[in-house]
């Protein structure tokens, strides 16, 4: 269903209706633009808004404020695409497949489009992930910071074999 290519750089998946990507922002939009290739399609976006300016006591800085995130950027840039925010807060080596002890990890997703919505969290569940969908793309003001908290241990300690999972009560 999927063709999917593994590598040091990251995930590259493609399928008829569902495209990801790991380039930095400043290429994306251009080349995808360019291509033609996002209409209609689930677009994951991996990307985050990281400053060109170094961590400050191991905390990435963003260009982006609270009350704005890349993938709403993204999305108005590329209208024709539905977006899906994913993978932005885990590294690469546990991108598929994630092995931890307390289980699989949560991978928290949005876009406002239900339909790649779905499709994503299908590719993630294949991939190893619980998905935890937080709807349209507002929430990923909340899920973008989230790596910054993921590369604090990394920056401070050289940890980056880590990952979240949302915990319920029921």
């Amino acid at each position: 269903m999927f063709g999917m290519d593994v590598d040091g750089e990251g995930i590259r998946a493609s399928a008829d209706n569902i495209l990801g990507f790991m380039i930095p922002f400043a290429y994306f939009v251009g080349f995808w633009a360019l291509k033609g290739r996002t209409p209609g399609k689930a677009v994951l976006d991996t990307t985050n808004p990281i400053a060109e300016a170094p961590p400050v006591n191991g905390v990435l800085q963003f260009f982006t404020g609270p009350g704005d995130s890349l993938l709403e950027r993204l999305q108005a840039s590329v209208p024709a695409a539905h977006f899906v925010k994913a993978f932005s807060c885990v590294g690469n080596a546990l991108m598929v497949d994630p092995k931890l002890p307390g289980g699989p990890p949560t991978m928290f997703i949005c876009g406002n489009d239900e339909a790649a919505r779905r499709q994503a969290a299908t590719l993630i569940e294949q991939l190893g992930w619980e998905v935890e969908d937080l709807g349209t793309a507002e929430a990923a003001r909340a899920i973008e910071p989230l790596c910054m908290l993921w590369c604090i241990p990394g920056f401070r300690q050289n940890r980056w074999d880590h990952a979240f999972k949302l915990l319920r009560a029921s």
